[in-house]
């Protein structure tokens, strides 16, 4: 009977640790995600959405800006899973490669701007919690991150759209994303 008690008591205090979580997230993140959406929704209605967008547009033009900041912006701005709606603005033959860039920056901005991917944020809450744990400042592993992932990510897409294009020259296709779907 005391091993059932024990059981019953040992489960609710699971809940209980889970609550704590959830209380912390509650006075902790959840008001600077709510924040930080707001600020930046509002300065992309300062801008204006049709300068927004033809910045994009332009940027894509050029292989490091495709792949480093076009998917910032995007990924700061719009957040996931909006912001592969930037794909729009480049060029087919380049939107394996964008893809790539763009789905590979989801999680190192959470960092700086957790707003940006909500569902990566407990993968770099834990992260963090080590982090702290070993007495190191989370800043610092936000920006290192940061960098980190535009730096993978311009070389992704860049490797990426090298071998998209050969296996188009190969199939002697014109870099056409419908010829493969």
């Amino acid at each position: 009977m005391e091993f059932i008690a024990a059981c019953a008591n040992s489960f609710m205090e699971l809940f209980k640790v889970g609550a704590g979580v959830f209380t912390g997230f509650v006075t902790g993140i959840i008001p600077l995600v709510v924040i930080l959406m707001t600020a930046v929704n509002s300065l992309i209605k300062i801008i204006g959405e049709e300068r927004f967008y033809g910045f994009a547009k332009r940027a894509t033009k050029y292989t490091v800006t495709r792949y480093t900041i076009v998917p910032v912006l995007s990924v700061i701005f719009l957040t996931s899973p909006m912001c592969f709606t930037f794909g729009r603005f480049v060029d087919e033959r380049y939107k394996p490669a964008f893809y790539d860039a763009q789905v590979s920056f989801v999680h190192p901005v959470t960092g700086l701007f957790p707003h940006a991917n909500g569902g990566e944020l407990f993968v770099y809450m834990g992260i963090a919690a080590g982090i702290q744990t070993l007495g190191y400042q989370l800043g610092d592993l936000a920006v290192r991150y940061f960098f980190v992932g535009m730096v993978v990510i311009l070389l992704r897409g860049i490797v990426t759209e090298r071998i998209y294009l050969y296996m188009c020259r190969k199939a002697g296709r014109k870099g056409q994303v419908t010829d493969y779907v």
